[in-house]
């Protein structure tokens, strides 16, 4: 960990430490604390800000807004401090991420907030300072890989001292926008935290995280650490801190939008129509989840290529877990008006691989293989011996090409992702996926838009 004496003046990541002092150390891993960082801002602006009513007030954030309702964002004057790219997005004619959650009501809203850049040792971790006359709370996540913990803080030291230190930073890197918001915290007035609201917060948070139920799909993508620089001096790139920003953003809410629905299935008074559409919008969810889990692992191994080669294989059998997998492929297909044929030769070997990870890659492997192809082709899967390898190969009709077939397709954004202008196809790239199967134990080759090929070494006795 950094020396807190060494770094400069309103270091975000020293004051989500600050905010930290005197609490126990977190036990919780990424997406459990994920899942709290969520859950404790729709708890703070469903069920506290909003009840208030139009109100005044100011709120600081890092690395992404953090208020996502459109009426809150008019009302509060905002400041956040968020990679450069992110700008870029915002800026961009056409989004190439999905207009969902954060981002989505940022840009209705017309940013209302001030955008500011991050600095090298800020960290990516997300932080929260919100003044109104009548509610002030500060939150973060803190912590290092499997010692991660949510930190509220309502106390008026607490967040006096949180504003002195942004305070600091504005002077010492836009000292107008400093003088802004000392001007927008003079003008709120007498500040009062209502006694009978703050502790209503924590039971509030602890019903939501109950109707949160964790995603099966997002538990064996996670494999990071603290959100902080890295002991070795050098802090992670800004672009890939952002897309695995995001693409938490964008799983968790998913993730409860699934679980609500689920539970609304349960019932059995529903109505045909309504319980066939509950179900598309459940396997869409599931769709984006895994979308987006593979995103963010591509992110990582791009981010610590040296990790790649430290995971932990295993005996795998390719052909169950294709079979088991069969099933859902089959009804994501068919939702886009594709079908699918499966075919594995007898008494296979099983291979070295990691079936836990496996499953989600493979996945996703369908998902971009399949995405550019043209309604009523099908989506040939065939397993065969190869020497000391077993050859997995997806392949199509001749004239049904790809997505890295079609004209214009194929432009990189960023380093691990492709986008097709064409179809606004947003997705790997060929050599982000390779590396994902390398990680696995496997080698992907592809020879065209409608073949690729997969080999996995077969496991000894």
């Amino acid at each position: 960990m950094a020396d807190p004496a060494a770094q400069p003046v309103g270091c975000l990541a020293a004051l989500r430490r600050e905010l930290a002092h005197g609490a126990d150390p977190g036990r919780g891993d990424e997406d459990s604390v994920r899942r709290q960082w969520w859950a404790a801002l729709a708890t703070l602006q469903d069920d506290f800000l909003v009840p208030l009513g139009p109100q005044r007030g100011v709120w600081l954030a890092a690395p992404l807004p953090a208020l996502y309702e459109p009426a809150l964002l008019q009302q509060l004057q905002g400041w956040v401090w968020a990679p450069t790219e992110l700008g870029d997005l915002w800026q961009a004619s056409a989004p190439l991420l999905p207009a969902t959650g954060v981002a989505a009501a940022a840009v209705e809203a017309g940013g209302g907030f001030e955008r500011l850049p991050l600095e090298e040792g800020d960290g990516t971790d997300p932080l929260l300072v919100l003044i109104t006359p009548r509610l002030q709370v500060a939150m973060a996540l803190v912590g290092e890989h499997q010692a991660r913990r949510l930190v509220v803080q309502f106390e008026p030291a607490a967040l006096s001292a949180a504003l002195t230190r942004l305070d600091e930073r504005l002077q010492r890197t836009d000292p107008a926008q400093a003088q802004r918001l000392r001007q927008a915290i003079q003008a709120l007035g007498p500040l009062q935290n209502d006694p009978q609201r703050v502790p209503q917060f924590w039971p509030r948070l602890a019903e939501r995280l109950a109707a949160m139920a964790p995603s099966l799909t997002l538990q064996p993508l996670v494999h990071r650490g603290g959100g902080e620089p890295r002991g070795n001096g050098t802090p992670p790139s800004s672009e890939l801190a952002l897309l695995e920003a995001l693409t938490h953003e964008v799983r968790t809410p998913l993730a409860t939008i699934r679980t609500l629905i689920r539970s609304l299935l349960r019932r059995s008074d529903l109505p045909e129509l309504v319980r066939q559409r509950l179900q598309q919008i459940d396997g869409e969810c599931s769709e984006q989840i895994d979308r987006f889990g593979l995103i963010f692992l591509a992110a990582e191994l791009q981010r610590q290529p040296a990790e790649a080669g430290e995971q932990h294989l295993a005996r795998t059998d390719l052909v169950q877990l294709l079979l088991q997998l069969e099933p859902l492929w089959r009804q994501q297909l068919q939702r886009r008006s594709l079908g699918l044929e499966l075919s594995a030769a007898a008494e296979l070997p099983l291979v070295l691989s990691d079936p836990a990870r496996l499953e989600t890659v493979l996945g996703g492997l369908v998902d971009r293989f399949s995405r550019g192809l043209p309604a009523g082709a099908v989506v040939a899967l065939s397993l065969q011996p190869a020497g000391a390898r077993l050859k997995l190969r997806l392949s199509a009709s001749a004239d049904a090409l790809g997505p890295d077939e079609q004209p214009g397709a194929a432009q990189r954004v960023g380093p691990v992702l492709s986008w097709n202008p064409g179809t606004g196809s947003l997705q790997l790239s060929r050599q982000a996926t390779q590396r994902l199967f390398h990680s696995l134990g496997g080698r992907l080759a592809e020879r065209s838009g409608n073949d690729l090929t997969v080999f996995f070494p077969v496991a000894g006795a």
